[in-house]
């Protein structure tokens, strides 16, 4: 699939490789369609992420800070390249409390940058996030 320019967001930081995120999960749910478990959608964009060759882990454990100390963990959709969490849901409508759910867990991950994507409307919905309290290591 091929991104049109104005879907690249020069500004952002890693806007290349969420574009190409995106972009599998548009062919996914261009596939698809909506109505499916979180879990088909997961397995599907794994798969289209591989074939794009964007490096991965799904389910991903990750380690939850609180006043820089560990309290605990929680796994993440996808954690892309080290450096993006991916969040998905199969949901037919956002709630603000999915968007909070997705700043907070880059707050407590210290992750610059996430992306939230919902397969279960009939358009595919994304949300690119930016950690404002980001401390790099």
């Amino acid at each position: 699939m091929v991104l049109s320019s104005d879907m690249i967001k020069e500004q952002y930081k890693y806007s290349e490789l969420t574009s190409k995120i995106i972009g599998c999960a548009m062919t996914v749910h261009k596939t698809l369609g909506n109505g499916f478990q979180e879990v088909i959608y997961q397995r599907a964009l794994e798969i289209e992420m591989r074939l794009a060759g964007i490096s991965f882990t799904r389910e991903n454990e990750m380690l939850i800070f609180y006043r820089d100390e560990q309290i605990g963990t929680r796994r993440v959709d996808f954690f892309v390249e080290g450096i993006i969490s991916v969040e998905l849901k199969a949901i037919t409508k956002l709630e603000d409390v999915h968007l909070a759910q997705a700043i907070n867990y880059l707050e407590a991950y210290n992750l610059e940058i996430g992306l939230l994507i919902n397969f279960g409307s009939t358009s595919l919905i994304f949300k690119r996030f930016t950690n404002k309290k980001y401390k790099p290591r």
